[in-house]
């Protein structure tokens, strides 16, 4: 769950709780009180997490890709040092 949208839902929960009793002005207070306290987190939301996720991926694959074609010309160059 997103935090905007875990947000959502619970402001929506203390809005039904606090329907007709002079703590209604509450609801906004706890909103910006949690945003921001959700804000210090420095969360990602879920999206953002598979992104970077796919590109680490393709950064590894890139990596081990980069290993093997130097492991390849390390190994043709220790053939070539030998039959000098």
């Amino acid at each position: 769950m997103d935090k905007v949208s875990f947000l959502d839902e619970l402001q929506d929960r203390l809005s039904a709780l606090m329907q007709g009793t002079p703590a209604a002005d509450m609801q906004k207070n706890i909103r910006a009180l949690l945003t921001r306290q959700f804000a210090r987190l420095d969360l990602v939301t879920r999206e953002e997490f598979d992104v970077q996720t796919k590109v680490l991926g393709r950064t590894r694959a890139k990596l081990e890709e980069l290993e093997r074609k130097l492991a390849e010309l390390e190994a043709a160059r220790s053939v070539e040092a030998v039959k000098r």
